[in-house]
């Protein structure tokens, strides 16, 4: 006769796995990652593969070396899609040097300080991103043009579209602001990457390589919509707003597709470890990225506040977590 086990539940088995659904991102990232090749050329290549190659190396030297872990976490996905995103969240013309301090903060700081995958309380690649924009910031906010193939430091810059929206904003009277506006892209070109002087970050370009990698991930459930969904809803709705109450600010199509908006909705804020687990919760994430997003974009000192605000909803996703509870099954509400 067989041994009977007996274990704690749940005793429900799934296919899901950390490999499974880390490589799942990788590919969803694949259309903006060659996008960026076809309008970043070379400069794309070398600051993507420094990325990665300097995520990889150096969570496997602070396992080895400083945490004395014989097991090696490099293979699961995890380092090589922090460093896939902090490329994309870069100018295509940054440094070696500047790249590998990113990835430095991104792994060593955002990840393994708190105790490796799973523990950490802020996504890293953000972490890298806006530790390289405080140490710096002249390097951080110079951004090529797009078809400069062969040109990678030398590769000359331009003016992106949330900048002439911030611009609009400052502007000294309406005349001015719609002189700003009138050089933004057209909302196909927005949506496409393929504006003559387009310049940003390099997986920002395009919002349909973007959308792609959504809809992959929506039909592998590897995420689900409403951290997007209500993201994107939330500054398209006050976008609307504001530009019908001032014609200063930008139409909100342009809004939406301007910046990183679209990777930071997609695939920075759904991050597994640093976004609430529950759909209401989810809701409640991002609708607060939205608006906090809408208002550093157009109140705070940099044009974008996209990351920034993804940051600060990280800190407060273990309160939403503790605020936002599923019913317990069998359980009877208290009198």
């Amino acid at each position: 006769m067989g041994k009977l086990i007996v274990s704690l539940s749940p005793h429900a088995h799934g296919t899901d796995t950390v490999e499974r659904n880390m490589y799942g991102v990788i590919i969803a990232l694949l259309p903006a990652l060659l996008v960026s090749f076809y309008f970043f050329g070379i400069g794309s290549a070398i600051v993507c593969a420094t990325s990665v190659a300097a995520c990889v190396l150096f969570e496997w030297a602070i396992n080895k070396f400083m945490l004395k872990n014989e097991r090696t976490t490099i293979c699961d996905g995890s380092a090589v899609l922090t460093g896939l995103l902090l490329g994309f969240n870069l100018p295509s013309n940054l440094p070696i040097w500047i790249i590998i301090i990113g990835a430095l903060f991104a792994i060593g700081v955002g990840k393994m300080t708190f105790g490796g995958l799973g523990n950490n309380l802020f996504n890293p690649a953000l972490v890298g991103r806006a530790a390289l924009l405080v140490a710096f910031p002249a390097q951080m906010t110079t951004w090529p043009k797009v078809g400069q193939l062969t040109s990678y430091l030398d590769a000359e810059t331009g003016a992106t579209p949330l900048y002439l929206m911030k611009q609009a904003i400052k502007a000294d009277n309406l005349e001015q602001a719609q002189e700003y506006l009138n050089q933004l892209p057209s909302t196909l070109d927005l949506f496409l990457g393929s504006h003559p002087d387009g310049a940003g970050a390099m997986g920002e370009i395009c919002a349909l390589a973007l959308l792609l990698g959504l809809a992959y991930m929506l039909w592998k459930k590897i995420i689900t919509w409403h951290i997007p969904v209500s993201i994107i809803g939330t500054v398209f709705v006050l976008a609307a707003i504001m530009h019908l109450a001032n014609p200063v600010y930008a139409d909100p199509v342009s809004v939406i597709f301007s910046g990183g908006l679209m990777l930071g909705a997609i695939f920075m804020a759904t991050d597994y470890v640093t976004s609430p687990m529950t759909a209401k919760g989810q809701l409640i994430y991002g609708v607060a990225i939205g608006v906090l997003t809408v208002v550093i974009r157009n109140w705070g000192a940099y044009p974008e506040g996209m990351s920034f605000a993804i940051l600060i909803m990280n800190a407060f996703t273990p309160l939403i977590n503790n605020y936002v509870k599923p019913k317990r099954f069998g359980e009877v509400p208290a009198k």
